[in-house]
């Protein structure tokens, strides 16, 4: 299942996101892992969650996070839910290519995890095929 955090910038998209990552850290029942830009939250997030830098492995576009996803759920099958802070920062703000994404994503996603992502932008400047996951 994937889920939308959307909303501009300062209006408290993150910390809504290391909210419910910190609520299913409680209750998971496998593990949890949280995608980043930066290692900005790893104080903000429960110890057990597992941090991607995304710059770290080099993803700088849509189509090289969706196979590091990929790679990482068919590596680990207890992956219950994948958190991601800023993917328009991924994808260089595109939108369509966003939807894009997200609709491969949902193919690949068993429908018991969950995937949360936050994206910066007012929700009326969304395409239908990403205010479909709202």
């Amino acid at each position: 299942m994937i889920k939308l955090i959307v909303g501009n910038k300062g209006t408290g998209k993150t910390k809504i996101l290391i909210n419910t990552i910190n609520e299913a850290a409680k209750t998971t029942k496998g593990y949890l892992v949280c995608i980043d830009k930066t290692t900005k939250l790893n104080f903000d997030i429960d110890r057990s969650v597992r941090i991607a830098d995304v710059d770290h492995y080099g993803i700088d576009n849509y189509e090289s996070f969706y196979g590091f996803v990929a790679g990482m759920l068919a590596g680990n099958y207890d992956i219950m839910g994948v958190y991601v802070d800023s993917i328009l920062k991924v994808g260089k703000n595109d939108l369509d290519g966003l939807g894009l994404l997200l609709s491969k994503l949902e193919k690949l996603l068993e429908k018991d995890v969950e995937m949360v992502f936050t994206v910066s932008a007012d929700e009326s400047d969304l395409p239908e095929s990403v205010k479909k996951y709202l």
